[in-house]
């Protein structure tokens, strides 16, 4: 899927200039400095290791705020589905690293949530940025 079409189905695709280990450890600490909780980390390619299989690396980490996720779920229920927030850094052909991950505004219209709650979801953008960069 092009960055285009990730857009047009609400994700947010960015490249990384670490690979997928160091930018998941990067983004894992950037998290926890700030207090948000992750729920879990998945590591999709030594799964698939375990199985046989070979995969390029693919990790997912699941994370959140029950401050900030909480609001978002009384206001729509439904919101359950997309929380706690993920983002999914993998490998390319190329070896190139990339983080992928729900547009926050997506998430707003998809849910019918108030604009007011955007500001719950609006610090997750700039550490998954930061977690890219060198």
């Amino acid at each position: 899927m092009s960055n285009a079409a990730d857009a047009a189905h609400g994700i947010i695709t960015i490249q990384s200039q670490h690979s997928v280990a160091v930018t998941v450890q990067r983004l894992e600490g950037l998290l926890k400095e700030r207090g948000i909780i992750v729920f879990a980390h998945i590591d999709f390619s030594a799964d698939a290791a375990r199985a046989g299989l070979t995969m390029r690396p693919e990790q997912l980490l699941i994370f959140g705020n029950p401050k900030g996720g909480t609001p978002l779920m009384q206001a729509a229920p439904s919101a359950g589905l997309d929380l706690p927030f993920k983002a999914l850094v993998w490998e390319d052909s190329g070896g190139h690293a990339w983080i992928a991950y729900n547009d926050p505004q997506y998430l707003l219209q998809r849910h019918g949530l108030p604009p007011a709650l955007s500001a719950n979801l609006a610090v997750l953008p700039p550490i998954l940025e930061r977690a890219a960069q060198p």
